[in-house]
């Protein structure tokens, strides 16, 4: 008489806790670009109207929706998987995603900020707190991933042939600030933030040309993030005109930021020829930036003949954006995404 040992599967919650290990800081990367969306379109609120304000108010309560989800992963793999979050912290690469947290909080804020500040008491408090709240943790992650650059190459320190366009992550967060600090009364607090981005973008953006003449270009699966160096022109550009600096200088980062995006266009066929990824989402954010600040220059002095232009940014861009949460959807669901990272 033959007995059969049963054996037991894992339920599903015992599957999806073990696939968590693999999920990296990159993925708030989608709350980015849901947000950057949702900017472009209350951007657009001046030429079409209700319906680009309803359409932004879904992408902000979507990016919640998905920052919420990530954050409730994050804290699980944080109890299940923590040699899998010190790994990440350690990586050349991977530990400049860890400011995309606390640039994710800042972007929320900010959101929240333009659409509800003065609404009512209680809520302004919450959003002037969750804004320092991002801006403090936004401070102490530049000041971890810049300190890791003084240690020596065997200890963690910069490499050349690891120093990629995500390393901008934490100069993203820093420039942003006066988009939500000047109108909850922090202007000064804001404006030094933004000046460290400032300084930082300087320096990373020399690095990343010198690093192209010492270890030649970036890994093809990397492409997507040439994308990301699009992010501080364009968001300086949107900073500048909060903090009503002169009208030259927003116009001169939208060219830098029009001259990047010419750039990264180049790198389109490599990107296609690659399988999909989370790097893929380095161009949703980028590009949603971009069109906020295209949006915006379009009804400055001398722009009007940006408003085509504009609106045909905003049309890419939201294709862009919905194509990849299909996509990244399609990949959990088939179990191609939560994998060992190559």
């Amino acid at each position: 008489m033959n007995t059969q040992v049963p054996t037991h599967r894992p339920s599903r919650i015992t599957r999806a806790i073990a696939l968590l290990e693999h999920l990296a800081p990159a993925w708030f990367a989608m709350v980015m670009g849901w947000c950057g969306l949702s900017q472009a379109w209350l951007r657009a609120t001046d030429v079409l109207g209700d319906t680009a304000l309803g359409l932004g108010l879904v992408a902000a309560i979507f990016a919640q929706f998905i920052f919420v989800l990530l954050c409730l992963a994050c804290i699980v793999r944080l109890h299940a998987h923590p040699n899998a979050v010190a790994a990440d912290m350690r990586h050349p690469v991977r530990h400049a995603f860890m400011a995309a947290l606390p640039v994710s909080i800042l972007l929320l804020a900010s959101l929240g900020i333009n659409l509800l500040w003065g609404s009512d008491r209680t809520l302004d408090w919450a959003l002037r707190f969750l804004w320092c709240v991002g801006s403090i943790l936004e401070i102490a992650a530049t000041i971890w991933v810049v300190g890791r650059w003084l240690k020596s190459t065997e200890n963690g320190g910069l490499q050349w042939a690891a120093l990629t366009p995500a390393f901008f992550i934490p100069v993203v967060g820093n420039v942003l600030a006066p988009l939500g600090g000047v109108s909850i009364g922090l202007e000064a607090w804001a404006t030094a933030q933004f000046g460290v981005g400032v300084f930082l973008w300087l320096v990373l953006q020399t690095l990343m040309f010198v690093r192209m003449a010492q270890a030649g270009p970036l890994p093809a699966r990397m492409a997507p993030t040439w994308f990301i160096t699009m992010v501080p022109p364009s968001l300086m550009g949107l900073s500048l005109l909060q903090l009503d600096a002169p009208l030259t200088l927003a116009w001169m980062m939208w060219g830098i930021g029009a001259f990047f995006l010419c750039l990264s266009l180049t790198q389109v066929q490599t990107v296609r020829e690659q399988p999909f990824s989370m790097a893929y989402w380095s161009m949703s954010f980028p590009l949603g930036a971009f069109t906020s600040l295209t949006l915006r220059m379009s009804q400055a002095h001398g722009g009007a003949w940006l408003e085509l232009p504009a609106t045909l940014l905003l049309a890419i861009t939201s294709l862009l954006i919905l194509g990849l949460t299909l996509v990244t959807w399609r990949g959990l669901r088939h179990g191609h995404l939560l994998v060992p990272d190559k």
